[in-house]
């Protein structure tokens, strides 16, 4: 039975499971300094900021809240938060903003703007200093022993096909019911894909605002996509699905609500929103294998699991082909043999044993807990072992105006 990892104890919060030393753009024209230190500098992890430019004051705040919930997340040990200037952008997005927001966040976090360096070049030996010495105060920091109940951890599945809610989603919902069983956390996302199958979560809800919000978060969903002349259900399920068997968007949201487990519902978050206590928790999001994995990381989780059906998939799958956490491992599984058989590496947890009838939902649970209190103590996960060519994506309604 699983009740510890050896994490990063933080002066706010729970505990870290890597030790990240965070280059945060805070603006567009950051990026490319950024993109300067992180070439100089080994070990740093960049943020690219995709630049709130045109974009209307709901999408800017959710940019913020990526932005700080990301410096914010227990993964990351520091920040060096790089700028123009702290007045400099529309009001939601300033850096003077987000320093007011990670004045108590117990961890360093220095800033870096171009106009008090002298311009970009001066800026980049200045920034290098910075992040060497950020680096070095972060290695001092040592493992300690803590409660398995610390972890949180976010969910998205992925390429479903007809193993997913039968094998693949239950059991890692079998692992998550152990999870908050412990006082741990979970977070599970999705809109689109608790469509038909919403009125079973919501009879789940803790209570009525609970309720109401997760409702209110679907039709929301339909109505923006009717708004743009669009079925949702003409775009989900996505080709693959079909071809892998799943028939209707119904089918594939009763699979879905499986992988976060069968406990209450605690509450329905916004996009990027951190929980306030442990427990289960839905979060409002799209279905983009990039976007979403970082706004459940801006939300606190310190691993994001992609559970994948991938019975579509060609031989020797290229999975994970993003790694859009950005500060938090994602955590690639499935329950599908033929998936497992297929990929050489990659694959971080075959769950198929449920479907062969090897092994129980309670033995999977457990086994799958324990192997992410392992990820949590510091074994790399496959997509921590390799370069991404594509990078984070924030999840924006749009449009540009």
């Amino acid at each position: 039975m699983v009740e510890s990892f050896h994490g990063y104890r933080r002066a706010r919060g729970r505990a870290g499971i890597r030790n990240k030393v965070l280059l945060l753009p805070i603006d567009r024209y950051s990026n490319q300094l950024a993109w300067n230190i992180d070439q100089t500098v080994a070990g740093l992890t960049r943020f690219t900021c995709p630049g709130d430019m045109g974009r209307h004051a709901s999408d800017r705040e959710r940019l913020f809240h990526v932005m700080r919930g990301l410096a914010q997340n227990p993964n990351v040990a520091a920040v060096l938060l790089i700028g123009v200037r702290e007045d400099f952008n529309y009001p939601e997005t300033r850096a003077q903003r987000m320093l007011d927001a990670l004045d108590d966040c117990g961890k360093p976090v220095e800033t870096l703007f171009i106009s008090h360096a002298g311009g970009m070049g001066l800026a980049g030996i200045q920034g290098e200093r910075i992040a060497r010495r950020l680096l070095r105060h972060v290695g001092r920091q040592q493992r300690q022993e803590v409660p398995v109940g610390d972890l949180c951890i976010g969910i998205k599945c992925g390429i479903s096909d007809g193993t997913s809610g039968i094998s693949g989603n239950p059991a890692l919902g079998s692992a998550m019911d152990l999870l908050v069983s412990r006082q741990g956390t979970v977070m599970f996302s999705e809109t689109t894909e608790i469509i038909g199958a919403e009125q079973l979560l919501a009879e789940r809800a803790r209570d009525a605002s609970t309720r109401d919000r997760l409702l209110e978060m679907v039709a929301r969903t339909e109505r923006q996509a009717c708004a743009v002349g669009e079925d949702i259900r003409s775009i989900n399920p996505i080709p693959s699905n079909i071809k892998a068997g799943i028939t209707t968007l119904e089918e594939k949201s009763l699979g879905a609500i499986a992988k976060g487990g069968t406990t209450a519902l605690c509450g329905a978050l916004e996009h990027a929103h951190a929980p306030e206590e442990p427990g289960l928790y839905f979060m409002d999001g799209w279905m983009a294998g990039n976007s979403l994995p970082l706004g459940l990381a801006a939300a606190g989780a310190q691993i994001t699991i992609l559970q994948s059906g991938g019975g579509d998939m060609p031989d020797d799958p290229p999975l994970s082909v993003v790694n859009p956490g950005l500060v938090s491992p994602n955590f690639f599984m499935s329950g599908n043999p033929n998936l497992a058989a297929k990929l050489e590496v990659g694959l971080d947890f075959d769950s198929s044993g449920v479907l062969l009838g090897t092994h129980t939902l309670a033995e999977i649970g457990e086994a799958i807990l324990a192997e992410l209190a392992a990820v949590a103590s510091g074994q790399p996960t496959w997509g921590e072992t390799q370069k991404f060519m594509e990078t984070q994506e924030v999840w924006f309604d749009g449009p540009f105006f």
